[in-house]
């Protein structure tokens, strides 16, 4: 099918709406979606917040072709940070915000035709103080989401999982497949977000199985782009916000672990890509195993790409206060040939990408 083009996006920040554009412009079958309710938990996190920008960008398009737009529905757990992410939708049609815990119950009669499962604390920095909160959402909000799903005969159901599932896999399985797994020790501090994930991959081919939920999976692998919060805790995003104020790159660590980074813009593509086309059932790999990095090599990568800052890598320790969790898993990269077959691609390379997602962060920092 043809790339088509959909128009311009409306965020106000110009290389979201840039990056949206481009998105809602590839090649997949949106008219699946005309007519329908697309609901997106953890909405003003992340990786889902520009699958909501997609949506409500995408509702033009269809309207001008004379179909039925889609409808989003956002639920996010702080109504503030929805607010502050969501300012330019909260008064549009088409747009509607769920302010509650995805634990809890959704509003009866309310009946999805999509689900977007994606509300996670992902972040390392909670893993010690909240491993509870980090297990909840993926165990209990996506059994409670697969229930409403069965109940109202979703469409579809995609969960948003990630490539921490495959636990510390040997260098032989590296790039790894669907079916690699190595060594995860549920004991460690660091284990609950990724059990916390596997258990909800299970109920998904659990409920996929027995109840007929059409469930697919996506595993991304350290995506990153427009939209994180400076304080996110992940180390790319520490470097980001060196770069951004000008500061020294603080390297924290050797630097060996390598890691490959997808783009955020081509991972939402993907996403949908999955929702749409992806078959039930299964699990995609999605992440860009073409820009795989050491840790050191991108600081001294994103040191280089202002010249003019004079910025340089400066290496220290972390405060033995501080709560976070390093990761004992060296190498981290996808093999992606499942995807690849639903005629999904990334197309950004590292320096463009981080180079859009510091000059976005400029525009303001993520609530």
């Amino acid at each position: 099918m043809a790339s088509r083009n959909f128009g311009a996006s409306e965020h106000p920040n110009p290389i979201i709406a840039e990056d949206v554009s481009r998105i809602v412009s590839s090649d997949l079958e949106w008219d699946l979606l005309a007519g329908c309710t697309v609901l997106v938990t953890g909405a003003s996190g992340f990786l889902p917040a520009y699958m909501v920008e997609t949506v409500m960008a995408l509702r033009r398009h269809l309207e001008s072709s004379g179909k039925p737009p889609p409808k989003v529905v956002a639920l996010a757990r702080s109504e503030a940070q929805a607010h502050a992410r969501f300012s330019h939708h909260l008064q549009k049609s088409g747009f509607a915000l769920l302010v509650q815990d995805v634990c809890t119950p959704l509003p009866s009669g309310f009946r999805p035709d999509f689900i977007v499962h994606a509300a996670s604390l992902a972040s390392p920095k909670h893993y010690r103080d909240d491993p509870i909160g980090t297990i909840r959402p993926n165990a209990a909000g996506t059994e409670r989401l697969l229930e409403r799903a069965k109940a109202t005969d979703a469409k579809r159901f995609l969960f948003i999982s990630s490539g921490e599932v495959y636990g510390d896999v040997p260098e032989a399985m590296v790039p790894t497949g669907e079916s690699d797994f190595g060594q995860l020790d549920p004991t460690d501090p660091c284990a609950c977000y990724a059990e916390a994930k596997r258990l909800g991959e299970a109920l998904c081919i659990a409920w996929h199985r027995q109840a007929g939920v059409p469930a697919s999976i996506v595993r991304p692998f350290h995506v990153y782009g427009p939209g994180i919060r400076l304080d996110d805790g992940r180390v790319f995003a520490d470097f980001a916000a060196d770069v951004l104020h000008g500061r020294d790159i603080a390297l924290m660590s050797a630097g060996t672990a390598r890691r490959s980074f997808c783009y955020l813009a081509d991972a939402t593509e993907g996403f949908f890509r999955i929702l749409l086309h992806g078959k039930a059932g299964l699990a995609y790999n999605l992440g860009n195993p073409d820009c795989e990095v050491s840790v050191a090599d991108l600081a001294d990568m994103l040191a280089r790409l202002y010249p003019e800052k004079g910025l340089k890598v400066v290496r220290t320790t972390r405060d033995p206060e501080s709560q976070y969790l390093p990761s004992k898993i060296n190498r981290i990269c996808p093999r992606i040939d499942r995807i690849e077959s639903l005629g999904w691609k990334p197309m950004t390379d590292i320096r463009t990408g981080f180079r859009r997602m510091i000059e976005s962060l400029s525009f303001g920092a993520a609530p």
